[in-house]
Order: structure tokens, then C-alpha cells, then sequence
């Protein structure tokens, strides 16, 4: 199959903590890419859900956020058992 050049623009940050996630699970960012075209065609959709960005930072999640940003900012310190962690990885 012949093979054609991509290029395109990111942010360096992102680029960076792409590649660092891809070489700890084996590939390099063309070959990343490669898989997310593959999947994305296999699919015929984005391989994962995408919402609105107020979708992510609304609500009482934002509000869990701000507020516990607040306590960080404060010094505060802030525990809960591992179990309400856990419960949190759904919300």
C-alpha cells in the first residue's frame, strides 16, 4: 500500500505528553495515528464519545472541582476513605 505524509499543527505540550503516553505502550506517534484512523474508520465515528465542553465543566462536577481547588489553594487538607474515590471514577 502506498504510504503519504500528514502534517499537521498541535500544541508542543500535547505533543510531548502524547508521545511520552505512546512510547509506554509501544508505539510512536505515526503508528498512534495510524491505529486512531484504523479504529475511526473500522467505526465510522470518532473511537470515543465527544461532548460539548460545557458538558465536562458544568455542574455539580465543576462545582466538586472549584471547590475543592478552593481547599487546595487554602492548604487544606482533604481525605476520603478509598471507597468514595472510587465511586467518583463513575460520576
Amino acid at each position: 500500500m502506498a504510504q503519504t505524509n500528514l502534517t499537521i499543527r498541535i500544541d508542543e505540550n500535547i505533543k510531548q505528553e502524547a508521545e511520552s503516553l505512546f512510547n509506554k505502550i509501544g508505539l510512536n506517534m505515526s503508528a498512534a495515528i495510524n491505529v486512531f484512523f484504523r479504529q475511526a474508520i473500522r467505526e465510522q465515528s470518532i473511537p470515543f464519545e465527544l461532548k460539548p465542553y460545557d458538558e465536562y465543566y458544568s455542574g455539580a462536577k465543576m462545582e466538586r472541582l472549584m471547590h475543592s481547588i478552593g481547599q487546595a489553594e487554602r492548604g487544606e487538607t482533604v481525605t476520603k476513605p478509598i471507597t468514595e474515590l472510587e465511586g467518583m471514577e463513575h460520576d
